[in-house]
């Protein structure tokens, strides 16, 4: 009976524990043309919620405020992609003019 509880008490109090990973351990994600392909994707994905919301706003099927939140939205993921667009833009003119 005793143990019964000790198993319960570890199972709950363990459960938000990881196992450490070595070091060394190579990990697998995804690669940066991955990344930026979903990036990208998450950020089409929003705007076309964003808009379809607005024209739902427009026709008043749509509450003010969830027109505000979903612009909003669309808005920060546009701006996102503009600043990841700059950095890549300024990475490669510096690599252009690197002398060889």
């Amino acid at each position: 009976m005793m143990i019964d509880s000790v198993s319960a008490i570890g199972a709950q109090g363990l459960s938000g524990v990881r196992s450490p990973t070595p070091a060394a351990a190579p990990t697998e994600g995804a690669s940066f043309g991955q990344a930026l392909s979903q990036a990208i994707g998450s950020a089409v994905d929003t705007l076309q919620t964003g808009e379809a919301v607005a024209i739902q706003g427009v026709e008043g099927a749509a509450p003010p405020m969830k027109v505000v939140e979903s612009v909003m939205a669309a808005q920060r993921s546009l701006q996102t992609l503009l600043s990841i667009r700059d950095k890549a833009v300024s990475a490669y003119q510096e690599i252009a003019r690197m002398a060889i």
